[in-house]
């Protein structure tokens, strides 16, 4: 305890463990008792409780009326700031997808329980995308979203559904847990996921998550279901998987 009091050693530590109790709260879907963080980060109550209010004063955490702790909006500046440079970086292999493909390419960021487009290059063809970056949707019912969520732990994918509900964008949209987990499977399996009219009637959609990401992302081919015939799945989808690879190889994540 006496590194923690004092010095560059006690700042860095105590900066380090702020950080870390900002991730249980993100892992617990954004809100935790004192004694749950307690339990998630093995540190005494005192160390946490002195951390946490330290975050309320910033604003980058607040405390419910039912005493419980929560995520802060400064955290939301902060994320969005981070999820644009993102696809900023990001641009100019989206824009080699769109130049081999002759689509619309994407990328998508999960933060918290919502996928969120943070870059987008358009086709040269005439079609109107009602996907636009900025823009937030349910994972559930997009391809982004599927590719992210096959990869992760299924008592993960349990809970957000629970979170969220899965409320139909289209007709076509998976609205039940059972099919959408093995949907999830069926996108784990042949590494990528299909977005069938889905989000959108008329659009299909092939996406492949971002491996080795700090945060979940998914990378994503877009198009009328016309254009998007199975042969072009079959061909587009290598290609896909080839940019999030490069993706993953290159963003500049550490």
């Amino acid at each position: 305890m006496a590194a923690e009091k004092g010095g560059r050693d006690g700042g860095v530590q105590s900066l380090q463990r702020a950080f870390e109790l900002l991730e249980h709260l993100a892992d617990t879907g954004g809100e935790a008792s004192l004694s749950e963080l307690a339990t998630l980060s093995g540190l005494p109550m005192p160390t946490i409780h002195r951390l946490i209010r330290t975050l309320v004063d910033l604003g980058y955490v607040r405390q419910n009326t039912n005493r419980r702790y929560a995520l802060g909006a400064r955290l939301i500046r902060l994320g969005e700031n981070a999820s644009m440079q993102f696809g900023s970086w990001a641009r100019p292999l989206l824009v080699e997808l769109v130049e081999e493909v002759g689509e619309t390419a994407n990328l998508a960021v999960l933060e918290r329980d919502e996928v969120v487009y943070v870059a987008q290059v358009p086709s040269k063809h005439s079609m109107r995308m009602f996907t636009e970056v900025g823009r937030r949707l349910l994972p559930h019912g997009t391809g982004v979203g599927k590719a992210m969520l096959a990869q992760l732990p299924a008592d993960d994918v349990a809970a957000l559904l629970t979170r969220t509900g899965m409320p139909a964008y289209t007709e076509h949209t998976f609205t039940d847990p059972s099919s959408l987990a093995a949907e999830l499977t069926r996108i784990a399996s042949q590494g990528y996921a299909l977005d069938e009219a889905e989000q959108e009637l008329g659009v299909r959609c092939i996406a492949v998550a971002v491996p080795g990401m700090p945060v979940p992302a998914a990378v994503s081919v877009s198009g009328p279901s016309g254009r998007l015939t199975a042969d072009a799945v079959a061909s587009i989808a290598p290609v896909v998987q080839k940019i999030a690879d490069r993706l993953s190889q290159q963003l500049p994540v550490t």
